[in-house]
């Protein structure tokens, strides 16, 4: 298990290649509202992100550490980071939710005239009430707030060291409930119970939460990988697959595993080794100056015969503080992989009668060949003997 937590100085290193991108793009100020920038930042957690009521502001000036604006509820939790500029209010406010303090401090940050970054691409969006957003705006209406270069995007696609072991953690602490799997599914045993007991195999192993669970179970295959369980019992000659996403210290694991209920037919077996050569072929190329894309065309060769890939739309993404972060692996993608990135390696098959086959793995690129943060399956579907 990892040391909870970073080194304040892994802070600070972020933050100043943060200010150091946020000047080239002459920006003065950046203003984060989402839990995963906040937590990049700040190494700030908490649950309580799950609450829509309050909204929480940290503004990244050009130089020096981060001020929290925050309600005062988490007054306490945010001292325990290495931030020391932490401004209050009592919240919620119907008629002042910390718009004014926040004004107030972006105005000593940047001036009354600065450019102010907000993350406003693909993956992003505004925590804070739009009523809210147009009275800070009139607080403040000679600073402009502009696209933040993607300045936070690209510095989290490259974890640290410290960030690989967390994920490998989680990696290793689903590991082994998928391995314990046999203990809570075989035929008769309904779907939903299996989704629940294995969340609870997660726990057992260590993780911190289950903050996402998806799969499927069908006759050869299952229709789609995100709708909830239901309460049909597994039936031989189904496949179950079970795709988690649980969380240690922050950071996101997510590959899934399939399982035939009782013998494999020989169209599940050929399914199941095509998507595992898939995934190596992906990770075979996975090396520093290869395009996303690229990795995409190496999988879908193998899944659909370079015809460009099925409606799931790609086969595979970045991970980390969140389940899907930075880049896509679909052909549009162009972006170059460097050492240190996270990556899950998903390629998916379609068959028959509407059923579809997913396979998943999660990598990190390094100076030569990629390392499986989870430990990579073999051809051979793994059998659920037995009936309950």
């Amino acid at each position: 298990m990892t040391k909870r937590g970073f080194p304040d100085e892994e802070f600070r290193a972020r933050v100043a290649a943060a200010q150091e991108q946020m000047a080239a793009a002459e920006l003065d100020a950046l203003l984060l509202t989402e839990e995963a920038d906040v937590a990049y930042v700040t190494g700030f957690q908490t649950r309580f992100w799950e609450s829509p009521t309050r909204p929480w502001f940290i503004v990244m000036p050009g130089s020096g550490a981060p001020i929290a604006v925050i309600p005062s509820i988490g007054a306490d939790l945010m001292a325990r980071t290495w931030l020391t500029d932490i401004r209050t209010w009592r919240a919620p406010d119907y008629e002042d939710d910390g718009v004014s303090l926040l004004a107030e401090t972006l105005a000593e940050s940047v001036g009354r005239t600065g450019r102010v970054g907000v993350p406003m691409a693909l993956e992003s969006h505004l925590r804070m009430p739009l009523a809210d957003w147009a009275r800070l705006e009139d607080h403040l209406p000679n600073i402009r707030f502009v696209p933040d270069a993607g300045v936070l995007r690209r510095l989290r696609m490259v974890k640290s060291a410290g960030e690989i072991a967390k994920i490998e953690t989680a990696c290793a602490i689903a590991g082994r409930a998928f391995d314990r799997v046999p203990e809570i599914a075989a035929a008769g045993v309904p779907l939903d119970l299996v989704f629940r007991r294995f969340q609870m195999l997660c726990l057992e192993e260590g993780a911190d939460w289950v903050r996402y669970l998806a799969g499927g179970a069908g006759p050869g295959g299952y229709a789609d990988v995100i709708s909830p369980a239901s309460a049909h019992p597994l039936e031989p000659g189904d496949v179950l697959m079970l795709d988690t996403g649980l969380t240690h210290d922050g950071y996101f694991c997510d590959f899934d595993r399939n399982f035939s209920v009782g013998p494999p037919s020989a169209e599940t077996r050929s399914a199941h080794a095509r998507l595992i050569e898939a995934v190596q072929a992906g990770a075979e190329i996975a090396r520093p100056g290869v395009l996303a894309s690229d990795l995409f065309h190496a999988m879908d060769r193998i899944v659909t015969g370079g015809a460009g890939g099925s409606e799931a739309g790609r086969l595979g993404h970045g991970l980390g503080l969140q389940l899907t972060e930075g880049l896509s692996l679909i052909p549009q993608d162009d972006t170059v992989l460097v050492e240190g990135m996270v990556l899950t390696l998903e390629p998916g098959v379609t068959l028959g009668n509407g059923r579809i086959m997913v396979h998943e793995e999660d990598i990190v690129v390094t100076d030569g060949a990629p390392r499986f943060l989870s430990d990579p399956f073999g051809p051979e579907i793994a059998v659920l003997e037995g009936r309950a």
